[in-house]
């Protein structure tokens, strides 16, 4: 099994790159100028896509090729205030440079919206604006260029009081998706409402590949091993291994999420690395039946917790390594 690394959105290595800048509404509300204000954010926006170009000059640099970029690349998109902004068409030269980057090193990346883009909700202002969240990580992909390999990571959703039905609105609503954003999505375990193998089954009905997150699978389940549930997760990422069989580069094969407990009082936390026992004690029993499997790292440390575990896998029985962020198992 063919092993790659990633991390989340930020550097803790690469100094003064954030990629999340941004300008509270107070503040924009404070400029009395509107189009100035608007220039200030736009500029705000496209130091945030460089700082991201910079962390992909980065992890090139080092071989990382599987990458999450921020969703707060442009500040305050979205907020009803600018609903006649669009900023995205405005920063199309730098999105583009982004992705073109991104697709010449055959680099994986994704999105992951905030947890407050919920289909399973029963409110239609909450539904609507989850929507229109999902509207606008597609419009950056596309803006960049990517294909579908390029997806936007998100739960299920609240339970309301009753998460039979709230499963039932989720498929509804994500059926109610328009196509080319369904095809961008893939659905994962949380660590409070829906567990793996709940949010297998959902995914499962709606076509979607299932991202596990074995962190959340350890302090939210109903007794599954997740090395069990592993077969029909692996068989959900089938479909983009069918559709994406014309570019073999492209093709994406099956991620997951690892973190591990911030402390024994705080299991849901992250920690600043990640404990590497638990973790490989899944990638073996996976090994067999699995060619290749990307890891999203969601450690506090970013790539500093990227480095790190790849010295501690390379102290493991039966790993060599091929690269600076991957292994062979």
């Amino acid at each position: 099994m063919i092993i790659r690394l990633g991390y989340v959105a930020m550097s803790t290595i690469v100094k003064n790159a954030s990629p999340s800048k941004t300008m509270t509404v107070t503040n924009f509300s404070k400029l009395l100028d509107r189009d100035a204000a608007i220039r200030k954010l736009e500029r705000l926006g496209a130091e945030n896509l460089h700082n991201t170009l910079r962390l992909l000059r980065h992890n090139r640099a080092h071989d990382i090729m599987v990458f999450r970029f921020s969703s707060r690349l442009i500040p305050l998109i979205g907020h009803e205030m600018l609903g006649d902004w669009d900023p995205i068409t405005t920063l199309s030269a730098e999105f583009q440079e982004l992705g073109s980057y991104a697709k010449q090193s055959g680099m994986r990346v994704s999105f992951h919206p905030d947890h407050f883009t919920v289909l399973s909700t029963p409110k239609e202002d909450v539904l609507q604006k989850s929507v229109e969240d999902l509207e606008r990580h597609t419009a950056m992909f596309n803006a960049m260029g990517l294909g579908m390999e390029a997806m936007c990571n998100i739960h299920v959703g609240g339970s309301y009081g009753d998460k039979e039905k709230a499963a039932k609105r989720f498929i509804q609503n994500f059926s109610a998706l328009r196509p080319d954003i369904q095809r961008r999505i893939t659905l994962e375990n949380d660590d409070k409402t829906f567990t793996a193998q709940e949010t297998l089954d959902i995914a499962e009905k709606v076509g979607a590949p299932m991202v596990l997150d074995i962190h959340h699978h350890a302090i939210n389940n109903n007794g599954e091993d997740a090395a069990d549930l592993w077969p029909r997760i692996r068989q959900t990422w089938s479909r983009q291994e069918s559709e994406q069989s014309e570019q073999a580069a492209n093709v994406l094969p099956p991620k997951i999420h690892v973190s591990s407990p911030k402390n024994e009082t705080d299991l849901r936390s992250h920690a600043d690395y990640v404990e590497v026992g638990p973790l490989f004690t899944f990638l073996r029993a996976i090994a067999p039946t699995t060619p290749n499997l990307d890891i999203m790292i969601e450690a506090k440390m970013k790539d500093e917790a990227l480095f790190r575990l790849m010295e501690d896998l390379k102290m493991q029985e039966g790993v060599s390594v091929l690269d600076q962020a991957s292994i062979q198992l």
